[in-house]
């Protein structure tokens, strides 16, 4: 029974530093540009994009294809820098262990 009540003390601790976890991520933000910097979004840790700056040249009333590209683009690389930074934190938190295939933390 003693294993038992560790695991239990184990996996509340889990679940503490989970919730400490998810209030940081909240608060970290990364950026991703394209564009040469022409365009950069700004994503937090939990995904949510909070900003997208444009600079004037990127916009040509004529070409409105080439800036949902670059937006797409700056889009998909701030997520991209965002999933390594919860990897690597989770990485952390979890002191090592490995996830089982396709478990993804903390979404």
């Amino acid at each position: 029974m003693k294993n038992i009540g560790q695991l239990m003390k184990q996996a509340q601790q889990m679940q503490t530093r989970m919730a400490e976890m998810q209030a940081k991520l909240a608060e970290v933000e990364m950026s991703g540009q394209s564009g040469g910097g022409m365009v950069v979004a700004v994503m937090n840790g939990k995904g949510e994009l909070k900003k997208i700056t444009l600079d004037k040249a990127a916009v040509d009333p004529e070409d409105v294809e080439i800036l949902e590209d670059l937006i797409i683009a700056a889009v998909n690389d701030a997520k991209t820098k965002v999933e390594a930074y919860v990897a690597g934190e989770t990485q952390k938190m979890m002191g090592g262990l490995p996830l089982p295939p396709g478990m993804k933390l903390p979404f």
